[in-house]
Order: structure tokens, then C-alpha cells, then sequence
């Protein structure tokens, strides 16, 4: 066996003690992204894993998670870093009670504001700077893991502030200059895909697209999250969840709703699926009345499909 599929297949091992059960497809990009320290961006359907890969891959490494969420009008002050006004106000008022003692010695007007000059700069340095989830995991003493989550919801003039930091892992403040990465951070970012987004921010990126799993793949994840559910039960959850998908609905269960819904099977002590137990729990699973009044006609067929 060699190194990469080695490596490849200890990704596997390692998220799957963090309860993240990965394809090959999802460690092999990994296992690349770290390798060639570029971000990755992640797009599918909600609630496939793309977020919680973040969350298993910062517990994995033991490095600290910095989640950005984005949203319409997300910007630099929100996002990167703004600064510490109040403090910047307190040094105003000792640089006003020094002032006589300050300008002591300035013979004319220039002295005196070149003294004063001298000041100028010490508000807009790096000890007033509060930094943002982005500055804060590039400047990250022992490295971090970044995640952008849904950046498909910011504007485009937000993908454009990235892309600096996606590049290069540095940031230029007009204040103070470019400031570097002391540890190129591991960057997810997230898409939903709601709107398509620029061809400048994909160039930066590996690309990963996650679908909802296979059946087999959702019923490890299932048995992951929740072992005590007995394999026949499992097995007949996940293939009624993976006919539901198949029908015209507004939205499409997710995979943490097939864990919630088996979680609530356990809860009513459930050894099969029936037609009444999936009836009264249907709303578990499915988070539209449109949708519930969908699926309740086919359960009866959905519960005699197997895989």
C-alpha cells in the first residue's frame, strides 16, 4: 500500500472517531487540501455533513475552529477586523492629560505637531486591533482550521475581500500593511448552492461536492451517531428516507434528520417501522405541512421498498 492511500485511509479512521464517517472522495481532498495547503470549497445539498466536516476536522487535528457565517451585507468589520474604539478613547484621554508635558520644549507651531505626528500611528496599530474569525485564524499561534460557512449567502464584494486570504493567507489593513499567516490555517468554506459564485474564488479552492450519501454510506453514519438502534430498524429507516427523496418535495430530508428521526425511534421504542408509527412521526423528518401531505399517501409503498 502506498503513502497517500496509507494516508487516505488513516483520514477515514481518524474522522470516523470524531463520529464523521467520510467517502474516500471527501478524505482523498482532504488529505490534498493539507498537502498543498489550499482551501477547499465544499457545495451540496443542506444538511449532507459539509459544516460538520469542519467540526471533525478541527477536533481531528486538536487545532481551534473559527467559523465565519455569512449573510447579505457581511463586511470587513464583521468578518476580518475593526478597531477597539473604547480603548482607542481611553489612550485619547491619558495623551490629553500628557500634553503639556508632551509638547514641553516645542518651540513653535511644526515642533509641536510633529511631536503630536508621532502619536498618530500608535492608535491604528496591531495592540487596538480586534480581530474578526478571519484575522483571528490567520494569526492563530499553533494553526487552526477556518470555516466559511454558506459563503453562497455573502455578496460578491465579499468573495472579492477573500480572495487575498484564500491565495496568499495574508491580508492587507490599510492602517498597518500585510500581515501573514504564522500558520496557514486549513479553509473550508461552504455552498449551498443558492447562487453561483465567481470563477476567481473557485481558481483558490479544491473543489468538493458532497450528495446525499448512498444508502449503505447514511446507515453507517446513522449506526455512528446512534448504535443503539437495531440493524433492521436502520436499515428500514434509511431506505425509507431514501425514498422520500426520490418524491417532488419543498425540502429534502437532510442526513442530521434521518439521525434525529432514528434518535426519536428509539425514544418510542420502536423495533420496525408501521405504517401508523412512521404517520405520527413523519413531521421528525420532513419540516413542511406541504410535504408531510406529500409523503403520508406513499408510506404504505415507501415502507415495502428495500435496498
Amino acid at each position: 500500500m502506498n503513502t497517500a492511500r496509507q494516508a487516505i485511509d488513516e483520514l477515514i479512521s481518524q474522522l470516523a472517531e470524531q463520529g464523521y464517517i467520510a467517502s474516500e472522495q471527501i478524505a482523498t481532498t482532504l488529505h490534498l487540501a493539507r498537502a498543498l495547503q489550499r482551501p477547499i470549497l465544499i457545495e451540496g445539498p443542506p444538511g449532507v455533513g459539509k459544516t460538520e466536516l469542519a467540526n471533525a476536522s478541527a477536533a481531528m487535528l486538536e487545532l481551534p475552529l473559527f467559523r465565519l457565517q455569512c449573510y447579505e451585507g457581511l463586511d470587513e468589520s464583521k468578518a476580518l477586523y475593526d478597531w477597539k474604539y473604547s480603548k482607542q478613547l481611553l489612550y485619547v484621554q491619558v495623551l490629553k492629560e500628557q500634553l503639556q508635558g508632551i509638547l514641553g520644549g516645542a518651540n513653535d507651531l511644526s515642533a509641536a505637531v510633529e511631536r503630536l505626528h508621532n502619536f498618530d500611528d500608535i492608535f491604528y496599530s496591531e495592540r487596538f486591533l480586534e480581530p474578526r474569525p478571519l484575522l483571528s485564524a490567520l494569526q492563530s499561534d499553533d494553526g487552526a482550521v477556518l470555516l466559511i460557512d454558506e459563503i453562497d449567502k455573502a455578496d460578491y464584494e465579499f468573495e472579492s475581500l477573500l480572495l487575498e486570504i484564500l491565495a496568499d493567507f495574508a491580508v492587507t489593513l490599510p492602517e498597518i500593511g500585510t500581515l501573514r499567516a504564522k500558520h496557514k490555517p486549513l479553509v473550508l468554506l461552504t455552498s449551498n448552492n443558492t447562487r453561483d459564485l465567481s470563477d476567481a474564488l473557485k481558481r483558490r479552492c479544491l473543489h468538493l461536492y458532497i450528495p446525499f450519501p448512498e444508502a449503505e454510506l447514511e446507515s453507517r453514519i446513522v449506526q455512528s451517531r446512534v448504535p443503539d438502534v437495531a440493524d433492521s430498524l436502520r436499515q428500514q429507516l434509511v431506505t425509507f428516507v431514501h425514498g422520500v427523496r426520490q418524491l417532488d418535495l419543498k425540502k429534502q430530508p437532510a442526513i442530521s434528520e434521518t439521525i434525529d428521526w432514528a434518535r426519536s425511534l428509539l425514544l418510542l421504542h420502536a423495533d420496525n417501522l408501521s405504517a401508523a408509527l412512521v404517520d405520527d412521526s413523519l413531521n421528525v423528518l420532513l419540516k413542511y405541512e406541504e410535504d408531510i401531505n406529500i409523503v403520508r399517501p406513499e408510506i404504505t409503498r415507501l415502507l415495502s421498498q428495500r435496498y
